[in-house]
């Protein structure tokens, strides 16, 4: 906030109404907060390495969230590189098997 309010003072005289304020924290502190919750009761499960992998997933997630809460259809390219990161954390996810010796 403290790097924003000098922006937004610059931009324009409007102020924010209440609800607006009270969106922006239940949009930003509770739905974190949950998240936060979410991932931190799963997390033990995962393990270090899975979990680190887990987490590459984040942007794609969010990508299709913005899409779907402004009501647009993602592109070609969105879907490419999505199915390149899901893929990636799929294959890193798979079990790793030492090769066999003679």
């Amino acid at each position: 906030m403290p790097l924003v309010l000098p922006l937004g003072l610059a931009v324009g005289p409007e102020v924010p109404d209440g609800r607006g304020v009270l969106l922006a924290v239940v949009s930003g502190a509770v739905t974190s907060g949950l998240g936060y919750a979410l991932w931190y009761q799963v997390l033990p499960r995962l393990g270090a390495a899975r979990a680190a992998v887990a987490q590459l997933t984040v942007p794609v997630i969010a990508a299709l969230g913005g899409a779907v809460l402004l009501a647009e259809l993602p592109g070609l390219r969105f879907w490419l590189a999505a199915a390149l990161v899901l893929g990636g954390v799929a294959w890193a996810s798979l079990p790793y098997r030492l090769p066999r010796g003679p």
